[in-house]
C-alpha cells in the first residue's frame, strides 16, 4: 500500500488581543447589566401598585434582557480563562448553556405574561394610568441610555444580541407607555393586558431567535454567515493549493469557530509556506481562529483513486 503524506496544522489564536476585547465588552455588559436590573425591580413594584400587567410584563421583559446581558458578561470573562487538560477548548461552551437557560427562562415568562393577560382581559382590574405613565416613560428612557451604551461598546456577538434585546425592551417601554397614556385619558384599562400580550410577542421572538442560535451552536452547525463552499473557493485561491475535502466548520461559542480540513498541494514541500496564507484567510475574511489543516499531495491522493484507495 502507498502511504500518503500526512501532516497536520494547527492554530490557536486567542491571544492578547481577543482577551482585551473580551474584558472591555465584558465592562459594557456589567454597566448595562446593573442599569437593567435596577429598573426592572422599580417597575416590578410599580406595577404591583398601579395594578398595571403592562408594567410588570415590561419588567418581565427587561429582567431576561438583564439575565442575557448577565450571560453576556460571564461568557466574556470565561473568554480570558486559559483551556486545561480537561477542557481543552476552554470553557466557552459554557456561554451557550448560559443562553439555553435563558431560553427556558424567557418561555416561562411568556406563559406567565399571557395567562395574566387572559384572565385580565375576561375580568379588568382598575389601572393607575397616571403612575403606569411615568414609570414607562421612565424604562424608556432607560433602555435609550443602555442602548447607547452598548452601541458605544466593543462590538462582539454578545454585544449585538444584548443589543437586540434592549431594542426590543424598547418597544415594550412604548407599549407600556401608550397604555398609561390611554388609560389617563379615559380610554378602556383593557387596553394593559392586549398591550401586555405585545410585549409578549416581543419576548417570543428574541426567545425563538435565541434557541436557533443555541441549536446551532450545539447540533455542531456551521456558523450563520460562513458558506462552506465560498471557505474552500477561497483557499484554492491560494497558489499551491488544488483542492480541500473533508471540510468541517463548527462553533466553540457564538465568538469563536473552528475549522478543520484536508488541502490538497500541488507540491507537499510548498506547504510551510502556504500554510500562514490559509491561516491569514480563515481569521481575516471568515473570524475562523483555530483551524485543523492536513495537507496531502494532490497527485499522491488522485493515485489512490484509481487504484481504489490507499491506507
Amino acid at each position: 500500500m502507498t502511504e500518503h503524506n500526512h501532516h497536520h496544522a494547527h492554530e490557536h489564536n486567542h491571544g492578547a488581543h481577543g482577551h482585551s476585547h473580551s474584558h472591555g465588552s465584558g465592562k459594557t455588559l456589567v454597566f448595562a447589566l446593573i442599569f437593567t436590573t435596577a429598573f426592572a425591580v422599580v417597575e416590578v413594584f410599580a406595577g404591583l401598585m398601579a395594578n398595571s400587567l403592562a408594567l410588570l410584563s415590561d419588567a418581565g421583559h427587561m429582567f431576561t434582557d438583564s439575565l442575557s446581558l448577565a450571560v453576556g458578561a460571564f461568557s466574556a470573562w470565561l473568554a480570558n480563562k486559559p483551556a486545561s487538560r480537561q477542557h481543552s477548548f476552554g470553557l466557552q461552551r459554557a456561554e451557550v448553556l448560559g443562553a439555553l437557560f435563558n431560553v427556558i427562562f424567557m418561555f416561562l415568562v411568556i406563559a406567565y405574561i399571557a395567562y395574566e393577560a387572559v384572565l385580565r382581559m375576561l375580568d379588568t382590574p382598575e389601572v393607575n394610568g397616571v403612575t403606569v405613565l411615568v414609570v414607562g416613560s421612565l424604562g424608556l428612557l432607560v433602555n435609550i441610555i443602555v442602548a447607547w451604551v452598548l452601541m458605544r461598546g466593543e462590538q462582539n456577538m454578545n454585544v449585538r444580541g444584548a443589543l437586540l434585546h434592549v431594542l426590543g425592551d424598547l418597544l415594550g417601554s412604548v407599549a407600556a407607555v401608550a397604555a398609561g397614556a390611554i388609560i389617563y385619558y379615559g380610554g378602556p384599562a383593557i387596553m394593559d393586558p392586549i398591550l401586555s400580550l405585545f410585549v409578549c410577542l416581543l419576548i417570543l421572538v428574541s426567545a425563538i431567535r435565541l434557541l436557533r442560535a443555541v441549536t446551532r451552536v450545539l447540533m455542531e452547525g456551521v456558523p450563520q454567515g460562513i458558506d462552506p463552499a465560498e471557505v474552500s473557493q477561497a483557499l484554492t485561491q491560494i497558489d499551491g493549493v488544488q483542492a480541500v475535502h473533508d471540510l468541517h466548520i463548527w462553533s466553540l461559542s457564538s465568538t469563536s469557530h473552528a475549522l478543520a480540513a484536508h488541502v490538497d498541494m500541488e507540491a507537499i514541500d510548498q506547504w510551510q509556506s502556504v500554510l500562514p496564507q490559509i491561516q491569514d484567510v480563515l481569521r481575516e475574511r471568515f473570524g475562523i481562529a483555530h483551524s485543523t489543516l492536513q495537507p496531502e499531495d494532490a497527485a499522491m491522493v488522485a493515485g489512490c483513486e484509481v487504484t481504489a484507495g490507499c491506507d
